[in-house]
């Protein structure tokens, strides 16, 4: 299977759906209930057990982290340090309390939040540091939260990569200050739309669970009775946030099936590096797939003259890629004439190549990506 050109299309990323997501979106749509109730107090306290502490479910990660920074009461004059190398979702998150995300360096190694870079980068106005776990690694974790603590600053993760990851025998969201999830389409597990914060924080999780229902004050409990509050109190900004039961019921399945779901991506990506751990160009990510579970497989390939053109013939041979991600610092939005340039990320940027990565893959497929990847780089100069 070498050079024929792949009959069907070997997809970046995808949903992986079963008969039993598809019946529990019918008994939702039987019971004719769809917003927010039984299901979703449900797949919140299936949760909550997996973490082992309080989990709050929300309509998408985005609003998951939004949600955690407004929470923290962080706004208009406060900044919040993070790393160009995320998708924009973190900086939207951020910006849209009011605050300022200040974009940081990542770590060539692991293209995860520099801290020494972060450090030059604090100020007065510092409230907050969001490490994103870039494909569901995490890092040096203890090494942020001492950071975080020797600066006074919360501690907001983006995990929305890193569902299931387990560091230092722990799994991500089990501990730490507070931590988002993302449940979409394509995510470790999906709700359709969707995410969770965790924390043990009662503070936090109080103003979350009012800021998903428009800030209604303790209207999460009449919603999982199936009822509404009438007569109530509003007290902060609060938003439409709140998951849905069509949601949750996928989300409930996915969970039941992660097992499963975590054991092939970490399969499938250790045989991506074992195939091109000595391949010409290709540096892999630093990653320990025993305990990462990664939503993606970046990879880095230098001194290539055109990486679209190459994306073109992969795209030929039937394979799909992507670019994760344009770093933040150079979006119109969020670009700052008076900030330094982050080249370190700007590299990292230019040699980014995501492969294709997800359950429905199998063996031959990676094997036929990875084949079809090192042929185009080896007629590369």
């Amino acid at each position: 299977m070498s050079n024929d050109k792949k009959s069907k299309l070997i997809r970046l990323s995808k949903s992986c759906l079963s008969e039993s997501e598809k019946r529990a979106v019918i008994r939702v749509l039987d019971h004719e209930f769809l917003g927010m109730g039984a299901e979703v107090k449900e797949f919140e306290d299936r949760l909550s057990d997996y973490f082992q502490r309080p989990a709050v479910c929300v309509v998408n990660g985005t609003a998951a982290l939004h949600l955690a920074v407004q929470a923290c009461q962080i706004g208009p004059g406060d900044e919040v340090l993070v790393p160009s190398l995320t998708y924009v979702a973190s900086y939207q998150a951020i910006s849209a309390t009011g605050a300022c995300p200040v974009s940081c360096e990542v770590d060539p190694e692991d293209c995860l939040l520099d801290l020494s870079d972060a450090a030059r980068r604090i100020s007065s106005k510092t409230k907050a540091v969001m490490p994103v776990h870039y494909s569901g690694g995490v890092g040096n974790l203890e090494a942020v939260y001492k950071f975080a603590e020797q600066h006074g600053l919360r501690v907001i993760e983006d995990a929305a990569h890193a569902f299931g990851t387990v560091h230092k025998g722990k799994r991500i969201g089990s501990y730490g200050d507070i931590v988002c999830f993302s449940f979409d389409g394509i995510k470790n597990i999906t709700s359709g739309e969707g995410g969770c914060v965790v924390t043990s924080d009662e503070a936090i999780l109080t103003r979350i669970r009012d800021a998903r229902l428009l800030g209604v004050e303790k209207d999460s409990d009449k919603r999982f009775a199936g009822q509404r509050s009438w007569e109530f109190d509003v007290g902060a900004q609060g938003w439409r946030y709140h998951m849905s039961n069509i949601m949750a019921a996928i989300g409930i399945e996915q969970l039941k099936r992660f097992p499963e779901f975590s054991t092939k991506r970490k399969e499938l990506a250790k045989l991506y590096d074992s195939l091109l751990k000595n391949a010409k160009r290709i540096k892999t990510l630093n990653r320990d797939y025993d305990s990462v579970v990664p939503h993606i497989y970046p990879i880095r390939i230098g001194d290539l003259p055109d990486r679209e053109a190459l994306r073109k013939r992969l795209l030929d041979y039937g394979i799909q890629t992507g670019l994760h991600y344009q770093p933040n610092h150079q979006l119109s939005f969020y670009a700052s004439g008076s900030a330094p340039a982050l080249p370190v990320t700007e590299k990292i940027y230019s040699e980014l190549l995501t492969l294709p990565l997800h359950p429905d893959l199998d063996e031959e497929d990676v094997r036929y990506v990875s084949e079809m990847l090192i042929k185009e780089l080896n007629h590369v100069g």
